[in-house]
């Protein structure tokens, strides 16, 4: 599955299928809360939470394949993530863009 960021690959026909996204809400352990509210005293980063946003995003991107294979795509342009708040101590990664057959 190609995966790329722009919106149209220069030189390739392809035919759009749709949109396609995937989706998950996490949080981090009570443990790691504590330790992440000691850093916010400090400053730096929290790792605890930068671990937690890299393995969401990386699930919201196999689900969003996922579907995208469903489809019958065999590539996704114009991919992109958003991130928020669902409540305190979780949040929710989107990855979404448009399924294609090249």
């Amino acid at each position: 599955m190609l995966i790329v960021s722009v919106n149209e690959i220069p030189g390739k026909s392809y035919e759009v299928i749709g949109l396609v996204k995937g989706s998950v809400v996490q949080s981090k352990h009570v443990g790691r809360d504590i330790m992440a509210g000691l850093k916010t005293i400090v400053g730096g980063e929290i790792r605890g939470y930068t671990e937690m946003l890299m393995e969401a995003r990386d699930l919201a991107t196999k689900r969003m394949i996922e579907e995208a294979r469903v489809l019958g795509a065999n590539a996704i342009l114009g991919v992109r993530y958003e991130s928020a708040s669902i409540m305190q101590n979780a949040a929710e990664v989107l990855a979404y863009g448009t399924a294609v057959r090249l």
